[in-house]
């Protein structure tokens, strides 16, 4: 286990100690801004007033800290800490926060997966992920300042619709943004092993964030190029693909940060397609970048989105996220989870014995079943996506007319009602309010910082 000064500085470069930060100041919270003092490495998050802000706290050369934010309202909360709505004071932006008791993590040996999550997200730059803006540690707690979500989560949504259940082009909205978040977060060699609606956040545009990345595995994987059967002309996409031999593979083990687009000819000088390389034998080849290989045997997750081969604790690799997938767009259309037993240990009875069954009064398409049934095929090896990943699944008739490309663009069936946080500003009352409690704030604790307006959590 990591001590706390390796903790902020073997992250793989994602966030290291501030250069103006002294281990022998007691008093003074360790922080790791992930940009330091320059512009942020973001390029989705170009043009982010958050990085401007965390960036102009950096400027006055002081080290990010607890007091350097105001805290307005608890979030929600999980099994390693929990999550706060926070300003950072003078500059009028929100974050959301999210704050791990030492203590606890220590003595329930969980201190491994909060520094996983940390690491994972400083890997992370996707416009359906989060963007973690900075990260330090008190003497006390880990504290991550990420993007706040103003739309809450996927599952109060789905409470609100008609029935409780999203119509099937809303739900191919979402679902096909979890996709690509999926897709980009397997290329990194990261099973995420959580998907639920419950972690996915929407954003004030309407689009979503997937959130809570500590139960997530890392890997190694080599994306390669595949040879596809044909090409679909009709989306741009690649077809059905050929068969995954030797022969069809094109070697090559490329970083993802190392993608660049193809710089083609103007229309002049351009010259075929085969010749730039992009077709083997007269087909598009695809990117295939599926963690397959990687085992663990760790029993995580939520029950009623478990895979059976977790459950039968046979080892299990990135198909687990396509299990998890299936049983997510199931209860997007349907409103309830398709093994979900009277009890945990019904449920996973149900997951591993039970046939899948749809609703009889089901309104959902043939499309949208067939997808389901191809994710949730109990034996991993057999299941959708086991071998080509998500380009098997924008493939699928269900996704038909979606562009990938583009997706961005498209408008989200649900935008959020702005959030007034003028009314928090009256809220920052004295510490011996009963309120300052219950959003995670108790007495000023002076002996651990001079700063008048230092404060600290109460852990839940």
């Amino acid at each position: 286990m990591l001590t706390n000064s390796e903790y902020l500085t073997t992250s793989s470069g994602v966030s290291t100690l501030s250069p103006n930060t002294k281990a022998s100041d007691a008093n003074s919270s360790r922080c790791g801004s992930l940009e330091s003092f320059g512009a942020p490495l973001k390029p989705h998050t170009g043009g982010d007033v958050r990085w401007d802000a965390i960036n102009l706290v950096f400027s006055k050369d002081s080290p990010l800290g607890l007091n350097h934010f105001q805290l307005l309202k608890r979030l929600g909360y999980g099994d390693i800490g929990s999550v706060y709505l926070v300003e950072l004071r003078g500059t009028n932006t929100y974050f959301a926060m999210k704050v791990m008791d030492k203590g606890s993590l220590a003595s329930r040996n969980k201190l491994l997966r909060a520094q996983t999550e940390r690491e994972i997200l400083g890997l992370l730059d996707h416009p359906f992920l989060p963007t973690l803006y900075s990260y330090f540690e008190t003497e006390k707690f880990y504290c991550l300042v990420m993007e706040f979500c103003s739309g809450g989560n996927l599952h109060t949504l789905r409470q609100k619709q008609p029935n409780k259940h999203f119509t099937e082009e809303a739900a191919r909205f979402y679902a096909s943004e979890v996709l690509l978040a999926l897709e980009y977060l397997h290329m990194l060699g990261i099973v995420y092993r959580d998907l639920k609606p419950e972690n996915v956040l929407v954003r004030d545009e309407g689009h979503i964030m997937l959130s809570d990345f500590d139960l997530s595995l890392r890997c190694s994987v080599s994306p390669t190029l595949v040879k596809s059967s044909s090409v679909h002309v009709g989306n741009g996409s690649a077809g059905a693909g050929g068969i995954l031999d030797d022969e069809n593979i094109v070697p090559g083990c490329i970083q993802p940060s190392n993608f660049l687009p193809r710089i083609l000819p103007t229309k002049k000088n351009r010259k075929s397609k085969s010749d730039f390389g992009l077709f083997v034998g007269g087909s598009l080849p695809e990117l295939m970048a599926e963690p397959s290989n990687v085992r663990s045997m760790s029993f995580v997750g939520t029950h009623e989105y478990l895979a059976p081969e977790i459950i039968r604790g046979e080892g299990h690799g990135s198909a687990v996220d396509w299990w998890t997938f299936g049983i997510f767009l199931y209860e997007l259309l349907h409103g309830t989870t398709p093994f979900k037993g009277s009890g945990n240990r019904a449920t996973l009875f149900n997951v591993v014995g039970q046939p899948l069954r749809f609703p009889e009064s089901s309104q959902v398409s043939f499309m949208a079943r067939d997808l389901i049934r191809g994710l949730l095929v109990k034996e991993p090896g057999k299941r959708i996506a086991y071998k080509r990943g998500a380009t098997e699944i924008k493939q699928h008739p269900f996704f038909e007319g979606v562009n990938w490309a583009l997706v961005r663009s498209t408008i989200p069936p649900h935008i959020p009602e702005p959030v007034d946080f003028g009314h928090f500003a009256i809220k920052e009352v004295a510490p011996s309010d009963k309120k300052m409690a219950d959003i995670g704030v108790y007495n000023k604790n002076k002996s651990s910082s001079s700063h008048p307006s230092y404060v600290d959590f109460e852990y839940f």
